[in-house]
């Protein structure tokens, strides 16, 4: 049976700004609802979205008259049947979802890591689709969890392929949180890394974001070069180690050129994860 390292599919990290109208408070709901480790406590909830636990406690009522949210025991509650469904609908109608992932299935058995496909929201990369492997060891990555951009791969990946000063306003101006001892903290020293991950084509997070955890991702680009995301692999660092970065990297980059052709209509994205620009 797989063993899980040390290590956790990172959650939103930070309880939103507080939530002021009725939608806001709401959506802040939904939002911790869906969040790993289901079912949660009411006071878990509570916390995570700033809201007293008397207007948390109200809005689960509702939410789950509504088939939104599901009562379980201890008072502990979880997403309910309407929002898995429209969870499932937007994921069936996505492009970039439909395209990456047969993509991810062959880079995952070509590396043999794990490979996922993430977006942007903001200033943090949210994992939407993974093809996991078969090995003794994993990293529990799981879709709907996140990462901030400075401290990821895919984050890194996207950042490069956006405008510099887009980049530089996400990044802001601040030291950045440590989340290693690893981890890149001077927003500057992240932007000058930049014009090396577009050179080569693809980033890598040396355990910036999780300690022993090592990850490779590139860019994902849309019609007028939008970027739609970032497809990577992600290992423990002996599995994913520093001589393998340079076979694998190339590896990466073809994956999410093999997505960027079929979102702008290109060729098949099959059969072509073979390091190649």
């Amino acid at each position: 049976m797989p063993k899980p390292v040390n290590t956790s599919a990172a959650p939103r990290e930070e309880s939103p700004a507080a939530a002021t109208g009725p939608v806001d408070k709401a959506l802040a709901v939904l939002d911790a609802l869906v969040q790993p480790d289901a079912p949660h406590r009411l006071a878990d909830l509570a916390a995570r979205t700033g809201l007293p636990k008397p207007t948390v406690h109200r809005l689960l009522h509702t939410l789950a008259e509504a088939g939104y949210a599901v009562p379980g025991p201890g008072g502990t509650y979880q997403a309910g049947p309407r929002l898995l469904g429209l969870a499932a609908t937007a994921l069936a109608a996505s492009s970039e979802l439909r395209l990456a992932r047969p993509v991810l299935d062959d880079l995952r058995l070509r590396t043999g890591h794990l490979a996922h496909f993430s977006v942007r929201d903001g200033t943090v990369a949210v994992h939407v689709t993974q093809s996991d492997p078969s090995s003794t060891y994993r990293v529990p990555l799981a879709a709907g969890g996140e990462v901030p951009l400075y401290c990821s791969a895919v984050g890194w990946a996207m950042l490069s392929a956006l405008p510099p000063a887009t980049a530089a306003e996400l990044l802001g101006a601040d030291p950045l949180p440590a989340r290693t001892p690893r981890t890149v903290r001077d927003p500057g020293a992240v932007l000058a890394a930049m014009p090396a991950v577009r050179e080569r084509g693809y980033a890598v997070d040396d355990e910036y974001a999780e300690q022993d955890v090592r990850a490779i991702a590139a860019p994902v680009l849309g019609p007028g070069d939008r970027v739609a995301g970032a497809v990577g692999i992600v290992g423990l660092t002996f599995t994913l180690d520093e001589e393998s970065v340079a076979v694998l990297g190339p590896m990466v980059r073809a994956a999410a050129g093999a997505v960027s052709a079929s979102l702008r209509g290109g060729a098949g994205a099959l059969g072509i994860v073979r390091g190649r620009r």
